[in-house]
């Protein structure tokens, strides 16, 4: 049975991985909702009896075909998104994660629409998701909003 994404009766862990190249970073295109279309890290939840660092890497392998060590904990990031009537339409709570490759070679799977290598200064060019860009700032990695 799998777990219910869409209106959950409670919040779902989830995992992130911002795979780092040198000065590179990899970015995914979202397939899926929340963020459809939208350039994020790759990530998912943590299945039944999975630790969080083995789902790190078990959902960068899936999504991107590399292979990573995990090097940190960046952060966590509470993911909830209501609906127009004000109902909590998604909610995960999702632990962020920095690692390097090790192996493997780049390929987007069918979670993700595309996968590319992006430099730090070209990370404003991309039109990301709202937590990836949070993520980021707090790692200064993207420029600050001017007030």
């Amino acid at each position: 049975m799998s777990r219910r994404r869409l209106y959950p009766e409670r919040p779902l862990v989830g995992v992130g991985v911002l795979i780092r190249e040198g000065d590179r970073y990899l970015l995914v295109r979202r397939a899926a909702e929340p963020d459809a279309g939208l350039w994020s890290i790759p990530g998912g939840l943590v299945e039944v009896g999975e630790g969080v660092k083995e789902a790190a890497v078990r959902e960068a392998r899936e999504e991107t075909g590399l292979e990573v060590e995990i090097l940190d904990l960046l952060g966590v990031v509470d993911k909830i998104v209501r609906d127009e009537g004000g109902r909590i339409r998604f909610h995960f709570v999702i632990l962020d994660y920095l690692a390097e490759v090790r192996g493997g070679r780049l390929r987007a799977s069918s979670d993700a629409l595309e996968a590319r290598w992006v430099r730090r200064e070209e990370l404003p060019q991309y039109r990301m998701s709202p937590t990836l860009v949070e993520l980021l700032r707090r790692m200064g990695l993207y420029p600050k909003c001017e007030s």
